[in-house]
């Protein structure tokens, strides 16, 4: 099995206790670059690379679940080099590579970025998952018809899976901000749990049983007190331990993708949010290779 690798300019670090063997890993960590269509503050592209540095400051066992980083095999690929300002491109891109480790067994846990990268796996998934159901942990809707002349963007990536999955196989949770007509649209369309997301998140785990799913997470669906290193901070979210509550019910479901989006280095100096997304990481890990069996 050919092992995937990326980004000649790697300069070597990789998530914390990642395996070199690309073969025995039950899951594949990859970088997603891309911030070619933020509209406020850019810095998302640099997300991937922080968040495996910061990874190292982390224990290798969860209290939460029991489980330590030495029980499980995965694999850091590096990130992906995408096409500077080309976002279509880079989209593509990204949904050959999540393929190709979905075709290996694998899953793929996704790096970002902006949002607008979901959309190259969620693609590559549905193409081998026909009844892939979608789950969506953000702050925004993301549900635009098009937004400043892009119809794939950070803004309209959401819109693009509910016209591929069918509303019905979206689940959509934390949303807090948007347009009057993605509200509207939401309610008539997908599942949609607005402002909160453990009520409704328990309820889709009980629902979906075997299926097979895709997770999204923005990290601004957690307050900016907790994370303001993001591109598009939204007062009022969930906190940085509702985030991981959330994530430890993916525990009893049948992952077969998942990403973390929208950390922007550059706007927490602090590492607050960095850090939370490399716990979110590990916390995955841990939950979706024991329920993958």
């Amino acid at each position: 099995m050919r092992p995937v690798r990326f980004d000649p300019a790697f300069t070597g670090e990789v998530f914390l206790g990642a395996t070199p063997d690309y073969g025995e890993a039950r899951a594949v960590i990859y970088g997603m670059p891309m911030d070619w269509t933020v509209s406020f503050r850019p810095g998302a592209r640099l997300g991937p690379r922080r968040i495996r540095e910061v990874s190292v400051g982390l224990e290798e066992y969860s209290p939460y679940l029991d489980r330590h980083l030495e029980d499980i095999r995965y694999y850091d690929a590096g990130d992906i080099p995408l096409p500077f300002g080309n976002p279509s491109a880079s989209i593509e891109r990204i949904r050959a590579v999540a393929g190709r480790i979905l075709d290996d067994g694998k899953i793929p846990i996704g790096l970002g970025g902006e949002h607008a990268v979901t959309w190259g796996p969620v693609q590559a998934a549905a193409s081998r998952y026909p009844d892939l159901v979608l789950l969506h942990l953000d702050a925004h809707g993301d549900l635009r018809e098009e937004y400043e002349g892009e119809t794939v963007s950070h803004a309209t990536v959401m819109r693009r899976a509910v016209e591929l999955l069918g509303g019905d196989r979206v689940w959509q949770f934390g949303i807090r901000s948007g347009t009057r007509e993605e509200f509207r649209f939401a309610r008539e369309h997908t599942h949609f749990h607005p402002f909160e997301v453990l009520p409704g998140l328990t309820e889709a785990c009980a629902a979906l049983a075997d299926r097979p799913v895709y997770v999204t997470v923005d990290i601004d669906v957690v307050d900016p007190a907790f994370a303001p290193g993001t591109g598009t901070a939204e007062p009022g979210g969930i906190s940085s331990a509702e985030l991981l509550q959330a994530i430890h019910l993916l525990r009893g479901l049948r992952v077969v993708g998942f990403d973390l989006v929208e950390v922007s280095p550059p706007l927490d100096p602090t590492e607050q949010t960095q850090i939370l997304a490399a716990k979110v990481i590990r916390e995955v890990l841990l939950a979706v290779t024991e329920s993958a069996g």
